[in-house]
């Protein structure tokens, strides 16, 4: 990446010298510490799933008589896609594809694309993984909408005339959510941890108490009863598991979020508390159906959640659920912001505002346009579907679309990477992608009720970010098709032009050729400084460099330099407090006596081969309205001269 062009996907800069210069997150705090941390941050999402999984199971669109057969075979579906899903793929093997501690797709991509750039195949997998972040995007809009309807839908439980009233009211604190984004998340991320512990534990509790009272219904930890499930009900199991995948929801975000708390903590929050909280919940759910009456049930599986509770107690479950589930919705976006910054260092999205909320915190950041976009379609969703049954049928497809793009890069990563036996790694890989594709194949029947929305954003966002970083590509090539060798440039013009006293930093996309801005300002001020630096800004696929490995400084003569400076793709750029530190280019930099160049690029779309006319035109939009060179790399405006220039693509 620099001044002037995102990196192009499938360009990340290869880390030069010891990769040791080249550092993850440190975790501080003890492990119980980060671990009750991660409570409050990672499982929101999966942790919110009994309030709707279950239910839309046997009560959503395609509907199963709450029997006992169907019954012990969803639960038994649940606890193996939990255990094989997330337990075994996710929590064990995936959690060790970390990039310096870092998670997530993009990370993941970063990883593989360093060590295997060279491969044919390797422009597939990329595209691969930049569709998973594509679908993240409209995961990003639905978790929200869904988690937050689906806990007020529990106040008709306590007094159904609330049941008209639930759009509006969770409308209401969707807003509400989205307008203290910009405050940051520090204080109340405080409160996170401790209230989805007390959730946690209630959803235990409430379960075990309905399990004690028959407690046959644990038989369906058995697989038995599944494979009985799909032997009787082949069709009907088959339906039946897009809507048992939502308990699943979540899953991805135990790995995008592995930076924070690293992998530790994480699984033993999810092996010790998590997993045995939710299975007791769902267990619960179904013991309290088996023990009611044909009639009953059929009421009950309405809202199975909630009537887990005595009377007097669901009005203080349903404001606890709606705490959880706002803190479920705000960990996805707060993941949105991260994949956006990741995103952008990476050259699939262009420069946009980033605010950090938190002096100490790097990772705690706010962007309003993505903040704005959410809301706007969070809202959206809620006015259009109306209910969480409504909003189920779009839901899952984004999640399984991801999971089944994480299995496949997962196996690259077995094969390539980690060089596993390949009668280890086969068998290992199928059984995910078994259970990948049934889910998703499952999903993609509900296309028509609302499953086309995730699909139809994840698209939209594929179109986005490939025609950014393809543009960005091209430009970059045009651009160097008209450099001039700096070595000449020196020759001719070190002797002929006029110098003045302080110091001119000419921002350049690439290092190996003469900044426009720096000719530009040759032609029309006909002098040069007496001290002239060429400036790249390289963003690596590695997520944070040490100082020591940031700075590389080439001595031109006649007072030019060739400076770049890395950062990883989780870093913030800062160029003047990085210039500030460093004095190998004859000596300090003085911010009062240094002025900054940058090249404002004018895109001309043509009928030159390399992108549609469409696509050239998508991507001078999105040029235009990126954030300046100048705000996205902290530059002081009073120090900024731009000249412009016109590129044909």
């Amino acid at each position: 990446m620099s001044a002037d062009a995102p990196l192009a996907a499938g360009t990340t800069d290869v880390p030069d010298g010891d990769p040791d210069g080249f550092v993850g997150h440190g975790h501080q705090g003890s492990l119980i510490k980060l671990a009750v941390g991660a409570v409050g941050v990672v499982f929101g999402d999966i942790g919110t799933s009994p309030i709707y999984a279950f239910r839309e199971t046997f009560a959503g669109h395609h509907r199963l008589e709450p029997d006992r057969l169907h019954i012990l075979g969803v639960l038994s579906l649940i606890f193996w896609s939990m255990m094989v899903v997330v337990t075994i793929k996710y929590v064990t093997i995936i959690m060790r594809a970390d990039n310096k501690g870092e998670g997530g797709s993009l990370a993941l991509l970063a990883l593989i694309n360093r060590q295997t750039a060279r491969k044919r195949w390797t422009g597939g997998i990329i595209l691969l993984g930049v569709f998973a972040t594509a679908l993240f995007y409209g995961d990003s809009m639905i978790t929200p909408a869904m988690s937050v309807l689906s806990a007020v839908e529990g106040l008709r439980v306590v007094d159904t005339r609330f049941s008209a009233l639930a759009p509006p009211i969770a409308i209401g604190i969707l807003v509400m959510l989205f307008a203290i984004q910009r405050r940051g998340t520090a204080r109340v991320g405080l409160l996170f941890g401790p209230i989805m512990l007390v959730y946690f534990v209630v959803l235990a509790v409430l379960g075990l108490v309905h399990i004690a009272s028959d407690p046959a219904i644990l038989v369906a930890l058995s697989p038995l009863f599944a494979i009985r499930f799909f032997l009787h009900q082949g069709p009907a199991a088959f339906l039946a598991m897009g809507s048992v995948v939502l308990a699943l929801t979540g899953a991805e975000a135990l790995y995008a979020d592995m930076g924070h708390f690293g992998r530790n903590p994480i699984r033993v929050s999810w092996l010790l508390f998590v997993l045995p909280a939710l299975m007791l919940n769902y267990l619960g759910q179904g013991a309290m159906i088996l023990q009611l009456s044909p009639k009953q049930a059929h009421v009950a599986i309405e809202t199975p959640f909630f009537l887990l509770a005595p009377d007097s107690l669901r009005l203080p479950l349903v404001l606890l659920a709606t705490m959880a589930t706002v803190i479920a919705s705000q960990a996805v976006i707060s993941g949105a912001f991260s994949v956006t910054q990741q995103a952008i260092q990476l050259g699939f999205v262009p420069r946009l505002s980033i605010v950090h909320t938190s002096s100490q915190a790097a990772g705690q950041i706010f962007i309003p346009v993505v903040n704005t976009a959410l809301m706007v379609m969070v809202i959206l969703l809620v006015l259009a579907f109306r209910t969480s049954s409504n909003l189920a049928a779009a839901y899952g497809i984004a999640v399984t679309g991801a999971m089944l793009i994480d299995t496949i890069l997962l196996g690259v990563v077995l094969i390539q990477l980690w060089k596993w036996s390949r009668w280890l790694a086969y068998p290992l890989i199928a059984v995910f992608l078994l259970f990948d594709l049934a889910y998703f194949a499952s999903n993609l029947t509900k296309v028509p009720d609302g499953g086309w929305f995730p699909l139809l954003v994840g698209l939209v966002m594929f179109t986005l970010l490939t025609t950014w970083a393809k543009g960005r590509h091209l430009m970059l090539e045009r651009m160097r098709e008209a450099a001039m060798p700096v070595p000449v440039f020196i020759r001719s013009a070190a002797t002929s032009a006029t110098r003045v006293g302080g110091t001119a930093v000419f921002m350049t996309s690439t290092p190996d050729g003469v900044p426009h801005a720096l000719l530009h300002n040759l032609k029309h001020n006909r002098v040069l400084h007496e001290r002239i630096i060429l400036l790249t800004v390289k963003v690596t696929d590695m997520p944070h460099v040490r100082d020591e490995q940031r700075f590389h400084h080439e001595d031109l003569g006649e007072g030019f330099h060739r400076l770049v400076l890395k950062y990883g793709f989780m870093e913030d750029p800062d160029v003047p407090a990085c210039l500030a530190r460093y004095d190998a280019c004859s000596g300090k930099f003085r911010m009062m006596d240094t002025s900054f160049f940058l090249s404002r690029q004018t895109l001309i779309a043509s009928e030159r081969p390399g992108m549609m006319l469409w696509r050239e035109k998508l991507f001078a939009w999105m040029l235009r309205n990126a954030v300046s060179a100048m705000e996205f790399f902290g530059l002081p405006s009073n120090r900024v001269v731009e000249l412009g220039s016109q590129i044909e693509i």
